[in-house]
């Protein structure tokens, strides 16, 4: 471990591992880290950069026109070098108008528009050339975009056309219907168990939560009360609300780091990047290929198959749970679930206190026996909802 203290330049964090050397054009090597909360990899040199991001990104959101070529070179963030000249500058000025017109910061429209610059040649100011492109995009696998990226795609661009004041015919995709899966519990809690003490607390909250990713990392130290965290910035389509949480997740969160107004000080690139790794690694390791399919979306999935499923599919109590605005939105998770008998945990009770205990933890009974006078109760539960407290 370096003997000079280098905060971790996406939380703050100063637990990190020295991870290799990077090897310069030039021959010389530069230390990596990798941090220890938030697995986030940085470098001496990277480290040193990230000191004036913010003034770098401060000036690249000035207006795009008036920077001469040398100047907007060096303002600009992090991928945008590597675009063509004469796409950098509108780029740039379209950061600029995003943070102007309110956008979320780690909106995707950026990153939509630089791929199809960069991979696709596409002319940003010829709405006819972004349309065909749009349509016929690939991804790194060869598998052309799905509806519902080609459908973010047009809204990125939707907003570039109002920037630039450029008249266009949007294309209408329609979004694809897919069949709802969940996950088994053991599954989504292996990545709870096997993560750092940032992540374990990140998955945990969208377990209990049921919020969307992008919800939970919007969520600040002011919005946690108690044992009450309130969701206050919602993603599109869903309602704000509150949840509450159990004594382990406050527990877990009261041992993060409080240097940041957030609680997950981490852009969704990273969360993302780390989950991806992980669930390899997990997936070699236990021998379980089904982790490979494991996303943020299924904690959220899982949660509302889960309250359909004990309340025999009342629609009304699932919309609320998952702050739906739009009730079609809910109507997914209410199917009916065929589990076979050896799809059931049971376990049985004879006093009063543990019938209690587990009709509070989602048992269901299903008969009564008696036995040398003992009444014996019966109760069973779904194994794939087996381990969650309701």
């Amino acid at each position: 471990m370096s003997n000079r203290v280098i905060p971790c330049p996406e939380c703050n964090s100063e637990r990190f591992f020295r991870d290799g050397f990077r090897v310069l054009a030039d021959g010389s090597r530069v230390q990596r880290y990798i941090c220890r909360d938030c697995g986030y990899r940085f470098s001496d040199k990277s480290y040193k950069e990230c000191l004036t991001k913010s003034n770098r990104q401060l000036c690249a959101l000035q207006e795009a026109k008036k920077l001469d070529t040398q100047a907007e070179t060096k303002t600009v963030c992090a991928g945008i070098g590597k675009l063509p000249q004469d796409a950098r500058g509108l780029i740039t000025k379209y950061m600029a108008y995003l943070e102007k017109e309110g956008y979320y910061n780690d909106s995707a429209y950026v990153d939509l528009l630089k791929s199809l610059v960069l991979h696709d040649g596409v002319n940003l100011l010829d709405p006819d050339d972004v349309k065909t492109k749009i349509a016929r995009h690939k991804c790194k696998t060869g598998e052309p975009w799905k509806n519902a990226t080609k459908m973010l795609a047009t809204y990125a661009y939707d907003a570039f056309c109002k920037m630039e004041k450029i008249e266009w015919a949007p294309p209408h995709y329609k979004q694809e219907e897919t069949v709802l899966t969940v996950a088994d519990e053991k599954d989504l809690d292996c990545f709870i168990a096997s993560s750092n003490k940032r992540m374990s607390a990140f998955y945990l909250c969208l377990k209990e939560t049921f919020a969307d990713p992008g919800e939970i990392l919007r969520a600040e130290w002011t919005d946690l009360k108690d044992n009450i965290l309130s969701i206050n910035h919602p993603v599109k389509g869903h309602l704000p609300g509150y949840s509450e949480l159990s004594p382990r997740l406050l527990c877990m969160l009261n041992n993060l780091s409080k240097t940041d107004k957030r609680i997950f000080p981490m852009s969704y690139v990273t969360a993302r990047s780390y989950h991806g790794k992980l669930r390899k690694r997990l997936a070699k390791n236990l021998q379980n290929p089904s982790l490979l399919r494991i996303a943020f979306k299924d904690y959220r999935h899982f949660g509302g198959s889960m309250i359909a499923h004990l309340t025999n599919g009342n629609v009304l109590v699932v919309k609320k749970a998952l702050r739906h605005k739009n009730i079609q939105n809910t109507m997914k998770y209410i199917h009916t679930i065929d589990f076979k008998t050896d799809d059931f945990e049971e376990t049985t009770a004879t006093t009063i206190e543990e019938i209690r205990a587990l009709g509070k933890a989602g048992w269901s009974e299903y008969t009564v026996s008696h036995f040398n006078a003992v009444e014996i109760h019966y109760f069973r539960k779904p194994k794939r909802f087996g381990g969650l407290k309701c």
